[in-house]
């Protein structure tokens, strides 16, 4: 798809009361997230038995004998409603009050030697799959943000909550646009969120495939 070759998105942020409702675009396709539900729950299957069931006791070695914690890092996240959920992820840390508000940056000093190896190769999302087969998430969608960040940005960015009308993902289309880890300006929010609002406009079968195909294949921007 060609949204996935270009570099600027199509969608400009307006004030709320004249955005497209975007309520009964997600409502009106239930047959697209019956099967996506589907999907995920296939996936997170093979996931947590394919690779999870060995790798975990595996890094859960190189982990403890790396640092002092636990195996996993719990956090609390925006999902779909803005309800809260504990989104899982391998630690990658040393173990630090920050963490649940302040995100980690190039050359952030709480990060781990085996903790920047997961980053680096992104392993470490990989328990998100546990978050996919719960019903918290879904492969593909808006990253699930921390309510410091939610907070943050909807008090930038008008109807930024917009985009917790959907399962936040473990990948999406602003993530694979170059748009992810910390936001270093305004300029970035906003672009990260016309992606957002691009895939809930245009959510389908095909857009979900191409951007998986993009995750796996041609990595992350």
């Amino acid at each position: 798809m060609d949204v996935l070759i270009g570099s600027s998105p199509v969608i400009d942020i307006a004030a709320p009361h004249t955005q497209v409702c975007y309520r009964p675009m997600v409502a009106g396709k239930p047959g697209f997230f019956m099967l996506k539900r589907c999907f995920d729950i296939g996936l997170a299957l093979l996931v947590l038995l394919l690779l999870l069931s060995w790798m975990t006791p595996l890094l859960s070695l190189l982990l403890y004998a790396d640092s002092k914690g636990p195996v996993f890092f719990l956090q609390r996240r925006v999902g779909r409603g803005g309800r809260s959920f504990l989104c899982y992820k391998f630690r990658t840390m040393v173990v630090n009050r920050a963490a649940d508000y302040q995100a980690a940056c190039p050359g952030d000093k709480r990060i781990t030697r085996v903790g920047a190896w997961l980053r680096n190769w992104h392993i470490d999302e990989l328990p998100q799959f546990v978050n996919v087969l719960l019903g918290d998430m879904s492969v593909v969608g808006p990253r699930p943000h921390m309510y410091s960040d939610c907070r943050r940005f909807a008090l930038l960015i008008p109807g930024y909550k917009l985009r917790n009308l959907v399962r936040p993902g473990i990948t999406g289309l602003a993530q694979v646009k170059g748009f992810h880890g910390p936001v270093t300006d305004r300029r970035h929010a906003v672009l990260r969120y016309q992606w957002d609002l691009y895939y809930l406009r245009n959510a389908s079968s095909r857009l979900d495939f191409m951007i998986l195909i993009k995750t796996l294949i041609g990595g992350i921007d």
